[in-house]
C-alpha cells in the first residue's frame, strides 16, 4: 500500500512540473540522425485532430531507451537503413483524449484509413486503445525503417500496413502480406529485440524497453 501511494504522489509531482523529469532526455538532441514524424501533433492521425499534450511537439524518452535506440540506429546505418519515429513518450492527457474520442461513436472521420475492419465501439475492448499506455511510462516507441541513401532518403520500407492501422493487418504474425513485407517486419522485429526491446503482438511498430526504469508510473508532464 505504501508503494502504491508513493507512485501516485510521484506521478502527481511530475505532471505539475513543466520541465522534463529526471531520467528523461530529448530524442532529437540525443540521436539527431533519426527521422521524426510526430503525427499526433497534426491532424494526420486516427482521431483527426491535434492530440492533447502534443501542441508543442517534442519527443522525449527515458535515458535507457535512448541509449538502446542509439545501438539500433548504429546497426541499421551499416545496412544503409535507419529508424523513423512516430511516437515516444505520450502524456496521460493524450491517452485520455483517445478514450474520450473512442466513446463518441458518431465521430468516424478517419475510419476508412485507420480502422476500416473494426467497429469503433470495439477499439478499447480489442486492445487498440487503452486507458493506460506504456508510452506514458517513457520507454515505449512507435518506429519503422527507412532508407538513408542519398537517392531514397526517408523512404519507408513497406511493412504491409500503415502505422496506427487498427486491425489484423498490423499484427506482427499476420502472414497474408507479401514476402518482402514479411521480411521487412522480421528485420525490424529482430533488430529491436536484439537491442533490448519487446514487441506488442497487435502493432508491428510498437516496442517497449525490456528493463524500463519506470514500470508503474504513468507520467503526464
Amino acid at each position: 500500500m505504501k508503494k502504491y501511494c508513493f507512485v501516485l504522489f510521484f506521478a502527481f509531482i511530475s505532471c505539475n512540473n513543466k520541465s522534463i523529469p529526471k531520467g528523461f532526455v530529448s530524442l532529437e538532441e540525443s540521436i539527431p540522425s533519426l527521422l521524426i514524424e510526430l503525427r499526433y501533433s497534426t491532424t494526420e492521425n486516427f482521431v483527426g485532430e491535434i492530440i492533447d499534450g502534443y501542441s508543442d511537439p517534442k519527443i522525449v524518452l527515458t535515458l535507457e531507451t535512448v541509449n538502446a535506440l542509439k545501438k539500433v540506429q548504429s546497426e541499421l546505418n551499416k545496412q544503409n537503413l535507419g529508424l523513423k519515429i512516430y511516437d515516444g513518450y505520450r502524456p496521460q492527457k493524450a491517452v485520455n483524449h483517445f478514450i474520450r474520442w473512442a466513446k463518441i461513436l458518431s465521430d468516424t472521420i478517419n475510419k476508412e484509413k485507420y480502422y476500416p475492419m473494426v467497429r469503433k465501439d470495439k477499439l478499447i475492448e480489442e486492445g487498440y486503445i487503452a486507458k493506460r499506455s506504456g508510452h506514458s511510462r517513457g520507454s515505449t516507441v512507435d518506429v519503422t525503417l527507412i532508407r538513408i541513401d542519398s537517392l531514397n532518403y526517408g523512404q519507408e520500407l513497406d511493412m504491409g500496413s500503415e502505422w496506427d492501422y487498427f486491425g489484423v493487418n498490423s499484427w506482427i504474425n499476420y502472414d497474408s502480406i507479401s514476402y518482402l513485407q514479411r521480411e521487412n517486419r522480421r528485420l525490424l522485429q529482430n533488430i529491436m529485440v536484439k537491442n533490448g526491446f519487446k514487441p506488442y503482438s497487435k502493432e508491428w511498430w510498437h516496442f517497449t524497453l525490456d528493463n524500463e526504469p519506470f514500470t508503474e508510473i504513468y507520467f503526464d508532464f
